[in-house]
């Protein structure tokens, strides 16, 4: 690795099938089964699988009709975050027992760098293990880990032995194991652009390391310098344990068109003190409003206002929304409606700027 990179001791644990495991847990008669969390309709989206039903091809985002041709057998159960919420957080409790960096990317992963940690453990990987064991003791469930030098390399290694694993890069495993790897296991690199890249030749990290950085911009635009740096190992983000949230939204798409705004409104209701509840157990307030209207052609529109001061309540964010939606008139049935709030409190304190620091140390992974 280059000398003047900062090394660092990340972990990235990530929960094996969250959401379905929790159900699984739960209900014992689910264990074992192909099991997917959401809806099952025409216009229901699954929202994760277990591992049963991913032999199939069922995966999150996934139509329930699409899901349910590829597994007959597939068992719907319908979402519970309240609990998925309380799970996470004795899952996170256990985080900070080893760290106070932990930065929470959702409900079900988190880094943590544990460079120096509470445990005087000078092993990452032996930190890593002892995480999944306290999560799996404790809670139930199993998790998957990624430990490295840096978050990018640790969250590709985290899938790497899933699920029930881990996997460790050391500072000088990094630049092998980021060429030999699939282009499509960059995290940061979806569906589509990979479809590029095979186009240009490029499948593994190794032919992208090959291209230059004039070249990655020139065919990726702002994305090319970063997919330069991570596949040479040069990731310098810092694990930030508070993170600052940009906004919070709800949403919700119906079972049929809607084309009446007096239907409309009735959802927005249940939407909007979706969004309050939310707003109030995160203890934020925001300024703009936007109301998010996905049309039966499946094109997108959004309406926004911002207010000259912060609201959290129901009946002001339900307000919004209204005179959001008489705006304009509406180019066509309804089938999603959605309202988010932003430019929230959360926003005034600005995030201390990362500095890169050379360092050289051997460490024990």
């Amino acid at each position: 690795m280059p000398n003047d990179l900062p090394i660092r001791k990340i972990i990235h644990v990530d929960m094996d099938a969250f959401y379905a495991s929790v159900e699984q847990m739960d209900d014992p008669e689910l264990k074992g089964k192909p099991l997917a969390v959401g809806g099952s309709s025409k216009r229901g989206v699954v929202s994760a699988a277990s591992y049963e039903a991913r032999k199939f091809g069922v995966k999150s985002a996934m139509s329930g009709v699409k899901a349910r041709i590829l597994c007959p057998e597939l068992i719907f159960v319908k979402p519970r975050f309240d609990r998925y919420h309380e799970i996470s957080r004795i899952i996170r409790k256990i985080f900070f027992d080893y760290t106070d960096l932990v930065e929470p990317l959702s409900l079900d992963e988190a880094y943590l760098d544990v460079t120096e940690n509470k445990k005087g453990n000078p092993s990452a990987t032996l930190i890593a293990k002892d995480i999944r064991n306290r999560i799996f003791k404790d809670v139930g469930l199993t998790a998957s880990a990624g430990i490295s030098i840096n978050k990018f390399v640790a969250k590709v290694a985290s899938d790497y032995n899933k699920p029930n694993g881990q996997k460790t890069v050391t500072p000088e495993e990094v630049l092998g194991f980021l060429e030999a790897l699939d282009i499509r296991k960059f995290y940061g690199v979806g569906k589509v652009t990979a479809e590029r890249m095979y186009q240009l030749g490029i499948f593994t990290g190794k032919d992208l390391k090959s291209k230059s950085l004039e070249y990655l911009d020139e065919h990726f635009g702002k994305s090319g310098r970063y997919y330069y740096h991570v596949v040479r190992g040069v990731h310098n983000s810092e694990v930030k344990p508070n993170r600052t949230r940009k906004s919070l939204a709800a949403e919700r798409t119906f079972n049929e068109n809607l084309s009446s705004e007096i239907f409309m409104l009735e959802k927005l209701d249940h939407i909007a003190e979706e969004v309050s509840r939310r707003l109030k157990n995160s203890k934020v307030t925001g300024k703009t409003v936007t109301l998010k209207i996905k049309y039966s052609d499946f094109t997108l529109q959004t309406r926004s206002k911002t207010l000259s001061y912060y609201i959290s309540d129901k009946s002001m964010v339900l307000e919004t929304a209204k005179g959001l939606l008489y705006q304009d008139s509406l180019s066509n049935s309804v089938r999603l409606l959605g309202i988010s709030l932003s430019n929230l409190n959360t926003e005034t304190t600005k995030e201390p700027e990362q500095k890169t620091v050379s360092v050289q140390l051997k460490f024990d992974f």
